[in-house]
């Protein structure tokens, strides 16, 4: 097991430093975003590397703050009171996923739909693309991380975009697009040129570029890069002061019934973004792995009883950093662990160095990733499948460019019920006329297998249509479940078939039946005539 899991080293150290570079402003900037210490997003991040990492199934996952939370965590550290009183919320909601995943609940990821997957996939995809253009071209206002729609300080991701034309820093525009071409130019062509251009991998020497122009242009009035818009990485001065950032429960406050419905939200909307994006993940995975959903649940349980241990944000598994680790190559669950490693290296050893970093660069990772996650292709392929794969598609694309991510999903959802439903609607039967003499009144429904309340409004349309003086063949042998609604349905119109000369032959597999009596003993109280 150990040779296997250092087998892909040369694949998953590269795949890790990508992982890190793309985590660590999301850590920062999900932080920031949820009004919480700085800190405790990269303690986070931390635990979801290291911890969750080594105890889920998935093999390309990486877990760490999510920004799906940001807006629950934000209300729930003002409702509590403290952010001491909140970590007990944490614990509790890693406590009650553990308990979920021995029910079994990881079953639920399995309900989506393909078309709501991919278009949360394609959706975050823009909508990394539309936050990071301003932080491209330094223009810093709304944090990394925050990907709602409308952002807190009053504009939006468009009014974003407009403001960034005003606010254009030239050292981080040109140091963001030096940096882009850098990643292009080495995806492109020197990945395919030598092994060692997939070992050193393009992120990597764009941020040591980055810290260069950095500290080569710091004097210049033009190119400088203000501190405002490079990362900033908490920095002890000593080991007690870095003790000192970390913050533990107040569990004086477990009885109070706000931390109990709070931990219940964590736990479920966690959950839900956890079994999303293993999902996401498993069919991005291009060794089409599948991600144990209960064990997943487990592993994101205990990383967050621990996180909330010592004082970090809730986690889930994330789509961001997952698809980089894809993207750069990683193979195994050692990408996921090493990047954990790195995040808390760095924050003991050089958080100096990081904070060199100029986030345009980082932007222009991210950039990257958002345009392999929404490639036109996308679009096109989805189109071709047809409507009922590419409405649910663009709704839960819209729904999470123009207001945030869990309404997307739902959204999408909702809209791939409402295909379902119409489509139940339309097959539920089969009704035709028969004989060589189309006008002789002779006419055949055939019901579907399983047949429900939800066809109702077909059957009933189709039974009131059929002309007077006409021969009704109903042939249920291949129908295995009818709902009590449509045995009604069938006892009504067989009143009106009286009055209306219709002859009803029931076929069925005990035989035909001419005018059955009633159509409620029949199936009801003679199942096996089904």
């Amino acid at each position: 097991m150990r040779q296997k899991l250092f087998a892909n080293l040369k694949s998953d150290i590269p795949a890790s430093v990508v992982v890190f570079f793309v985590a660590l402003p999301l850590c920062l900037g999900i932080a920031l975003a949820s009004g919480a210490p700085l800190f405790a997003g990269l303690i986070a991040g931390i635990v979801g590397g290291i911890i969750v990492g080594g105890l889920s199934g998935s093999k390309i996952g990486v877990s760490g703050p999510a920004a799906g939370l940001a807006a629950i965590v934000l209300t729930a550290i003002g409702t509590l009171g403290s952010y001491e009183n909140f970590l007990v919320a944490v614990v509790l909601g890693g406590a009650i996923q553990i308990v979920l995943g021995f029910l079994k609940a990881g079953v639920i990821g399995y309900y989506f739909p393909s078309s709501v997957i991919k278009g949360m996939l394609t959706g975050i995809g823009i909508i990394i693309i539309l936050k990071q253009i301003p932080h491209f071209f330094g223009y810093d206002a709304n944090p990394d991380g925050n990907f709602a729609f409308f952002h807190t300080e009053g504009e939006n991701t468009f009014s974003a975009l407009i403001n960034t034309i005003k606010y254009i820093q030239p050292g981080s525009a040109l140091i963001g697009v030096v940096g882009l071409a850098i990643l292009l130019f080495w995806d492109i062509i020197l990945s395919k040129k030598g092994k060692v251009f997939q070992i050193i991998q393009g992120p990597l020497v764009a941020v040591g570029v980055g810290i260069v122009f950095y500290v080569v242009t710091k004097s210049n009035e033009v190119l400088a890069i203000a501190p405002s818009h490079l990362v900033s990485v908490p920095i002890p001065e000593d080991v007690s002061s870095f003790l000192g950032q970390f913050s533990f429960p107040n569990f004086n406050v477990i009885t109070n019934p706000e931390v109990w419905i709070i931990a219940f939200t964590i736990a479920l909307v966690a959950s839900l973004e956890t079994l999303l994006c293993v999902e996401a993940t498993d069919k991005l995975d291009p060794h089409k792995n599948i991600t144990p959903t209960n064990r997943e649940l487990f592993a994101q349980g205990t990383g967050n009883i621990i996180s909330g241990f010592i004082g970090g944000l809730p986690i889930t598994q994330v789509i961001v950093r997952s698809s980089a680790n894809i993207q750069s190559g990683g193979k195994s669950k050692l990408s996921p662990i090493i990047h954990g490693f790195l995040l808390l290296i760095s924050v003991i050893i050089m958080p100096r160095l990081l904070n060199m970093i100029p986030l345009s660069v980082l932007a222009a990772i991210l950039l990257v990733v958002g345009y392999k996650l929404a490639k036109p292709e996308i679009f096109k392929q989805i189109y071709i499948s047809g409507w009922k794969q590419f409405l649910p598609f663009m709704t839960t694309v819209l729904g999470i460019v123009f207001i945030d991510l869990l309404y997307g999903i739902a959204l999408g959802m909702a809209n791939g019920i409402m295909v379902i439903l119409y489509k139940s609607y339309q097959n539920s039967h089969f009704l035709h006329k028969e004989g060589e003499d189309v006008d002789d009144g002779r006419m055949k429904m055939t019901l579907a297998e399983e047949v429900t309340f939800f066809n109702k409004g077909a059957i009933l349309k189709e039974l009131n249509n059929i002309p007077e003086n006409s021969l009704l063949e109903l042939d249920v042998r291949k129908t295995r479940y009818l709902d009590n609604d449509i045995i009604e349905i069938l006892e009504d119109f067989a009143i009106k078939a009286e009055e209306r000369n219709i002859t009803i032959k029931l076929i069925s597999e005990r035989g035909v039946i001419e005018n059955p009596s009633s159509y409620i003993d029949f199936f009801r109280l003679r199942p096996k005539a089904i």
